[in-house]
């Protein structure tokens, strides 16, 4: 039996056309390597809860400052994290519900 015999060619060309470009894959690549570090992920599931301060989430954490500081840089960065001044001290917060959707999803799908 020949392997041309299976090959449908309209569910290829369906599915070749369904991808996004290349540059949004790497993107969305790029995008999930963020919640790939249990840091950050312990991070963005302290600040699902509410806005904090690098000193406050340094206490949950019971992690350095300067550790949690740079983490934050790279959330920032990549757009996960959002933050604002207040006079001296600069409060952390999701960027948006989704991330939380995001990290709520994948939860509950490793909990099954």
């Amino acid at each position: 039996m020949d392997n041309e015999d299976n090959i449908d060619k309209n569910k290829i060309e369906k599915a070749k056309e369904s991808l996004p470009i290349e540059e949004d894959i790497y993107d969305l690549a790029d995008f999930y390597k963020m919640f790939s570090d249990s840091t950050r992920l312990k991070i963005l599931l302290t600040l699902g809860k509410g806005e904090l301060c690098v000193s406050d989430l340094s206490n949950v954490l019971g992690m350095g400052q300067s550790a949690i500081s740079h983490q934050l840089r790279l959330l920032k960065q990549a757009r996960l994290v959002r933050n604002r001044r207040e006079g001296k001290v600069i409060y952390y917060c999701l960027d948006d519900e989704h991330i939380s959707e995001i990290i709520n999803s994948g939860l509950d799908h490793i909990m099954e």
